[in-house]
C-alpha cells in the first residue's frame, strides 16, 4: 500500500515522465534503526519540474510531495531525481 501511495503522491505533485519505485522494506524489517516499521524505498523519478534545480532542491521537492509519509510510513528513501535530458544522456 505504501509504495502505491508514494507513487500517487509523486505523480500528482511532479507529473513525472518516468518513475520507478523499489521497495526494500522486507530486507530491513525489524533492524535496530527500523523499529517503527517504516518502509525502505529507492525512487528514480524523471520530471521536467527538476529542470534548473539543484540536487538539494530536487530532494526537497520530493520530500514536500510525500509530506507526512516521511514522518511515519517511510523510514529510508533513496532519491535519484533527473530531468528528461539527464535521463536520456545517461542512457546513451
Amino acid at each position: 500500500m505504501t509504495a502505491s501511495t508514494l507513487r500517487q503522491k509523486l505523480e500528482e505533485a511532479l507529473r513525472p515522465e518516468a518513475i520507478e519505485i523499489i521497495d526494500h522494506s522486507a530486507a530491513h524489517a525489524g533492524h535496530y534503526g527500523n523499529q517503527g516499521g517504516g518502509g525502505h524505498f529507492n525512487v528514480t523519478i524523471v520530471a521536467d519540474a527538476f529542470e534548473g534545480k539543484s540536487l538539494v532542491q530536487r530532494h526537497q521537492m520530493v520530500y514536500r510531495a510525500l509530506g507526512d509519509m516521511m514522518k511515519a510510513e517511510i523510514h529510508a528513501l533513496g532519491i535519484n531525481a533527473l530531468t528528461p535530458t539527464e535521463n536520456n544522456t545517461g542512457n546513451s
